[in-house]
């Protein structure tokens, strides 16, 4: 149903899962101090132990099976610093009765400052909009985040999108770092708008290509 892989110039999205990533690898990355900082503003914490990232990897491809989720691999291409390293996480949630998905990242520190944000997104809105002939897109930070905010405005921007609004106590307590509900800063991006941009020559937009294998 969704891309195995997803390319741009800079960037390969691999699909998440236990069959694609090595656990103990992911573990490595996801138990490491440095994941306080990356995940500050996310709803996903430092794992414990093995069995959580395990766990973790489980639950995405499950998700992936039953359509509710695509979450891929980040890693830079042949040419960049750290080619064919973990980078980090992205991925599309779903919501098929709004024809709309939620767009989500984390990147771990040093990678930060590359651009690579704007370049995943323009890979993820292809596939929603592209392969899945979806409606609408829609990006999110809280309202600390202010690397997400740059970033995300600087793409939605770039296609078309808006700014939606504030949605108050959005993320409920339980899924929160900070164990308190936290605000979300929503945007939006249609169909209509995406194809817009990436048919004007005068906006450059990142070339995307996919694979079903």
């Amino acid at each position: 149903m969704f891309p195995e892989t997803v390319e741009t110039e800079r960037l390969r999205l691999e699909r998440l899962g236990p069959d694609t990533v090595d656990v103990y690898e992911f573990y490595a990355i996801t138990s490491s101090t440095e994941m306080d900082e990356v995940v500050r503003h996310h709803t996903q914490s430092r794992h414990e132990t093995p069995k959580e990232s395990a766990d973790y990897l489980d639950e995405k491809a499950e998700k992936w099976e039953s359509g509710e989720g695509a979450q891929y691999v980040v890693r830079p291409r042949e040419g960049e610093d750290g080619a064919g390293e973990f980078a980090g996480v992205t991925g599309l949630g779903f919501q098929w009765d709004k024809q709309s998905a939620v767009m989500g990242l984390w990147l771990r520190k040093r990678f930060w400052g590359r651009g690579y944000s704007g370049e995943r997104a323009a890979a993820l809105l292809h596939v929603a909009f592209a392969e899945l002939d979806l409606e609408l897109a829609s990006p999110a930070h809280t309202p600390e985040n202010e690397q997400s905010k740059r970033a995300i405005e600087k793409y939605v921007e770039r296609f078309g999108g808006q700014y939606e609004g504030i949605l108050r106590n959005w993320v409920p307590a339980e899924m929160t770092t900070t164990g308190e509900p936290w605000n979300l800063h929503r945007y939006s991006i249609s169909q209509d708008e995406w194809r817009a941009a990436v048919d004007d020559e005068a906006i450059e937009t990142p070339e995307v290509r996919v694979s079903y294998e």
